[in-house]
Order: C-alpha cells, then sequence, then structure tokens
C-alpha cells in the first residue's frame, strides 16, 4: 500500500482541489475502508461555496465528501464485527479520497450483490429516512406524505415506507416530467406542482382525514401545507430544506390537530446516535436493499478526475437521483 492517497479539498476557489496526502490510520474503534466510489449530497455545493475565498467565503481548507463503499482494509483496536476486506458502506466526513478512516459504528456490509456506485448511494438516504420514520411513530398500515420525493433521499424513503408496509405513499413534485419516477419507485398518490393544492389532494387520497405521518424533505410553504394536510394526531418530521429554512404556519392547524412536530438531522456531532440509526436498518431495510425492493437511483457516474463535472451536474438541480464518484 502506498503511505500517500488522493484526496478532494475544498476551501481554495469555487471547485475541488486534488491533493495528495497521507494515509490515515485506524484508531481504537474506527475502521480504514479502501474506497471504489462516493457519492455527492445536496449540501456538498453550499459547504464548498462557504469557504471559497474567492467569493467571500472563509478560506479554510477541508477535505471533501460525506457517503462512501469500498472494502475494509484494516481496523483498530476494540472493534468487532469488522472484518479486514469486507465489503462496506458508509457515512464519515472526509470521503472523497481513496482512502477513509470511519467510526466502526458508522459502516455497514454492502447487502447482496449491490455495486459500489449503488452502495455509496444508500447510507445517507437509508438512515435518513428510515430513522424519521422511526420519529414519527411509523407503523405498517398507516399513510406517508413525502414532500420533495424526486430528491436522491425522497426516491428512497418511498420505497421504505412501501416496504414497511404503508397503506399509502403521496409523493411531491415540481416537475411534471418526474411523475413517473415517483410511480415506479412505488408513490401512490403523486401531487405535481408548487404545492398550491397540496392540501386537497392529500385530503381526498386519505379519505379527508390525512396522512399519518409526514417527511418534509423541503420546507417553505410547503410545509406550511403539510399541516392541515395530517390527520388529528399525526406527525410531521422536517427533514430538509430544498426550498427555504423560513415556514409561517397557522398555529390553528397545529394545535386543534394535535399534531406532533419533529425535527431531524443525523449529524456526525452525535456518533453513538448515528450509529444507532445505523443499527436500526439491520433488521429490515438491509435484506430489503439485499432482495432488490430497495434500490437508489444512480444519476450518473464520475471518475475521480471528473469531480468538477460531478459537481456541475449537481449545481444543475436536474440529476435524477445520486451523483457518484469512482475511486481509482
Amino acid at each position: 500500500m502506498s503511505a500517500t492517497m488522493i484526496a478532494l479539498f475544498g476551501g481554495t476557489g469555487p471547485e475541488w482541489e486534488v491533493r495528495e496526502i497521507p494515509v490515515p490510520e485506524a484508531g481504537p474503534g474506527q475502521v480504514l475502508v479502501r474506497v471504489r466510489a462516493a457519492a455527492l449530497n445536496n449540501a456538498d455545493a453550499p459547504v464548498l461555496a462557504a469557504a471559497d475565498p474567492t467569493s467571500g467565503g472563509t478560506g479554510e481548507p477541508y477535505q471533501a465528501g460525506y457517503e462512501f463503499a469500498g472494502e475494509v482494509f484494516a481496523v483498530g483496536a476494540g472493534v468487532t464485527g469488522v472484518v479486514v476486506g469486507e465489503r462496506v458502506m458508509g457515512t464519515q466526513p472526509r470521503s472523497f479520497a481513496q482512502y477513509v478512516r470511519a467510526d466502526h459504528r458508522h459502516v455497514l456490509r454492502i447487502p447482496g450483490t449491490a455495486g459500489y456506485e449503488e452502495a455509496a448511494s444508500l447510507p445517507t438516504g437509508l438512515l435518513t429516512e428510515h430513522g424519521a420514520l422511526r420519529l414519527g411513530a411509523f407503523r405498517a398500515g398507516q399513510s406517508v406524505l413525502i414532500t420533495g420525493a424526486t430528491s436522491a433521499i425522497g426516491l428512497l424513503g418511498v420505497q421504505i415506507a412501501k416496504v414497511l408496509g404503508a397503506s399509502t405513499v403521496v409523493g411531491t413534485t415540481r416537475t411534471a416530467s418526474k411523475e413517473a419516477l415517483l410511480a415506479s419507485a412505488g408513490a401512490d398518490v403523486v401531487v405535481v406542482g408548487p404545492g398550491d393544492e397540496l392540501t386537497d389532494e392529500v385530503l381526498t387520497a386519505t379519505g379527508g382525514e390525512g396522512v399519518d405521518v409526514v417527511l418534509d424533505h423541503v420546507g417553505g410553504r410547503l410545509f406550511a401545507a403539510c399541516l392541515p394536510a395530517t390527520r388529528v394526531d399525526g406527525h410531521l418530521v422536517n427533514i430538509g430544506r430544498l426550498d427555504r429554512a423560513e415556514s409561517t404556519i397557522n398555529l390553528d392547524h397545529l394545535s386543534y390537530r394535535h399534531l406532533h412536530l419533529r425535527g431531524v438531522s443525523f449529524g456526525f456531532g452525535r456518533p453513538a446516535e448515528l450509529g444507532d440509526v445505523l443499527a436500526g436498518l439491520v433488521p429490515e431495510v438491509l435484506p430489503a436493499v439485499a432482495e432488490g425492493r430497495i434500490r437508489p437511483v444512480v444519476d450518473e457516474v464520475f471518475p475521480l478526475a471528473g469531480a468538477a463535472a460531478a459537481l456541475d451536474r449537481l449545481r444543475t438541480g436536474e440529476a435524477l437521483g445520486k451523483i457518484v464518484l469512482a475511486m481509482p
């Protein structure tokens, strides 16, 4: 093994910079993974922009990436249940590199025969959507509304909800051409448009009662429209802000319907919690991945040398699913 590796860094300009740096070592409780593929996330572009000194950013260098798949190369002291040579996928900062050092609780065995590009597209979406459904007290037989459902994470949420026994899954998209994509993922009802008719369409689809659980990836006005579309004693979980972080809601909808409102961000600042959320995927979600009942949508795979083109694709907002970097 070489003592150095290639990695992508931000903080010097509007694009990532390729650097050669030392390969890290696995410390206690950690694993070292030889990365074969790494997936881009929506957060990658704004994080890069915030660090770009040419446009008022901090100029603080950082190693980019959050999501990866590869083989375990080494394990640190105290690590059990993970062995050298295993194919794994996981989530960890600094994953746009040939090797990633990760908390052993933040990696999972790749289910079945999934390829590395597909596996790298799974961890963030699986843990976010399944974790949000758990926070929303979801049970089999209930109905689910997923806003921004044609995002890479939202598409996994639709599939997970159906696998776990949702009676009805309603998905929203702003683009009529993506309606078929949502239907193919398993959505029973697709609402197309900016959200003006969301409440009425959801109430119609649920016999006037509203959905049991909402997974909201959009925020803004659409989030406000979700409240009266949720049944009495229902649950809303805000996950993302694809529109905006601010939302003006009618408190009568919140109070009179006795709604349970949660916000979630499964970040790296709580490693034990993140490990628990990932472990929660093992009983039901990962077997469904192995069986092909849950599959990520991969938009395009770029070589590491094409990272700038991958970033351009992410910035367009037109990707259908995940954008992936293949590691040399």
